[in-house]
């Protein structure tokens, strides 16, 4: 459905009412098309004293195409310079004193930072350190969502906690971030961790890095669902997209759209499961992406929803995906190095009125990342989730106009995103390269003001 006020602020009357009354002013947002540049200007690297991941990024950003100028080469560069990115390496403040590092680097260049630029802080995971440096590396989580919110644009910041021993494993990460794939990304924090970043190869080919995987995705006739399918089969993979019989139409031609192939079933069948390990198993030797898109929603008050209603979301959202993931396991039908990524929501996290069920279920998601996480990076395997906000879908364009109208201006994008981005943050996740990305839920949101 349109976005009528974004249009609106586009008009010569718009652009004269709406910075006059202090109206939201969605930005255009910068999102992937193959062939464009990874940035729109120069990447600006810095660190504080004793940082030990700038060296690495900046060679990465280097090898990715992008212009890396330092603190020091950027002091003699034009005074009208437009930085695509401002990339701090904080890795070495081990005191809240030192905090003052933060200001030192971005102070003098923050303005400079171009329409869809990117910030990205790099950290260690204050969980893995002590004393000082704990509280010192737990503030950098304020510093950059505070951030998120001042930049304009359509300019984004994130954090990322990197333990030692992953320095070599935040390629994929810092591509994403950096990239347009990241557009509706906001004022997250991502963790990298040490287990599995042995493994994090970088794919033979960036444009296509899922080339030869096998991806399954449900609930993939429609929607975010057909996004998803799409954006991996883009990267390379042979996606089984699979949705319920009534169906099939729509799933058959988003199957033939794609190259990939259709699976009609019901999930919450009881032998569901088993049929699907069977099929991914025989057809296709394996599974390498599984991702947990297909879910409903049965929307009353709690006093109002009756128990149907409650269990057939608590079915779909939740217990049919655990029953899918403890049977591809067991039996080894997910690969080695497979990935599980779930799709939750703002709601799981910040609750919604009329959604006791549907929150309930989407927290579940979350649950069972944090519960899989440490298992399966023994498989080898990594679980991660999505936590889509306002997207702009057939079900969204059915909210109320004045519900509508708020849930989009209320982020720091002051907009709604597209399937699309939802299915972009996946695909980072499913990126061989992405093996010491494991236990993060990743809200996709626009930095909504709710829940964060």
């Amino acid at each position: 459905m349109a976005d009528r006020y974004r249009q609106f602020t586009r008009t010569p009357i718009g652009k004269f009412l709406v910075p006059r009354l202090g109206l939201p002013n969605p930005p255009s947002l910068r999102r992937y098309q193959r062939g464009q540049p990874p940035l729109e200007g120069p990447a600006l690297v810095g660190a504080a004293p004793e940082g030990r991941l700038e060296k690495t990024v900046a060679a990465q950003l280097d090898g990715a195409g992008i212009d890396v100028l330092t603190v020091s080469s950027a002091s003699s560069a034009q005074a009208d310079v437009r930085y695509g990115a401002l990339v701090f390496d904080a890795t070495g403040i081990i005191d809240p004193g030192e905090l003052r590092e933060l200001h030192r680097f971005f102070h003098p260049v923050v303005k400079a930072i171009g329409s869809g630029g990117r910030v990205v802080v790099l950290g260690s995971p204050p969980e893995a350190v002590e004393g000082r440096e704990r509280i010192a590396q737990r503030a950098l989580e304020g510093f950059v969502r505070s951030l998120g919110k001042e930049l304009k644009r359509g300019a984004t910041a994130q954090l990322v906690y990197v333990a030692h021993g992953a320095e070599n494993a935040t390629e994929s990460t810092m591509r994403f971030l950096l990239s347009a794939k990241s557009a509706f990304v906001d004022g997250q924090v991502i963790r990298i961790g040490a287990e599995g970043a042995t493994s994090a190869q970088a794919p033979d080919s960036w444009d296509h890095p899922l080339a030869g995987k096998v991806a399954l995705v449900t609930g993939a006739s429609r929607g975010i669902g057909a996004a998803i399918a799409d954006v991996l089969a883009r990267d390379g993979a042979h996606v089984v997209a699979l949705d319920i019989p009534a169906q099939g139409a729509e799933l058959s031609t988003v199957a033939n759209e794609i190259g990939g192939s259709a699976l009609q079933l019901d999930i919450t069948k009881d032998d569901a499961p088993s049929r699907l390990a069977g099929h991914l198993g025989q057809r296709h030797g394996g599974v390498d992406i599984v991702v947990h898109n297909a879910g409903i929603t049965r929307d009353k008050t709690l006093g109002n929803l009756t128990a149907s209603g409650w269990d057939a979301v608590l079915n779909v959202n939740l217990s049919a995906q655990l029953a899918v993931n403890d049977l591809l396991i067991g039996d080894k039908v997910l690969r080695d190095g497979g990935r599980i990524i779930g799709v939750s929501s703002i709601a799981g996290i910040a609750g919604n009125l009329g959604q006791t069920n549907y929150a309930t279920s989407k927290a579940g998601v979350i649950g069972m990342v944090n519960e899989a996480a440490r298992r399966l990076a023994g498989y080898p395997a990594t679980i991660n989730a999505v936590a889509p906000g306002f997207i702009e879908t057939k079900m969204t364009a059915a909210v109320p106009v004045v519900i509508r109208e708020v849930g989009r201006r209320l982020s720091s994008l002051a907009q709604g995103g597209l399937p699309i981005d939802v299915a972009e943050t996946i695909s980072w996740y499913a990126n061989p390269a992405s093996s010491a990305v494991n236990g993060n839920v990743v809200r996709v949101c626009g930095q909504a003001f709710l829940g964060a």
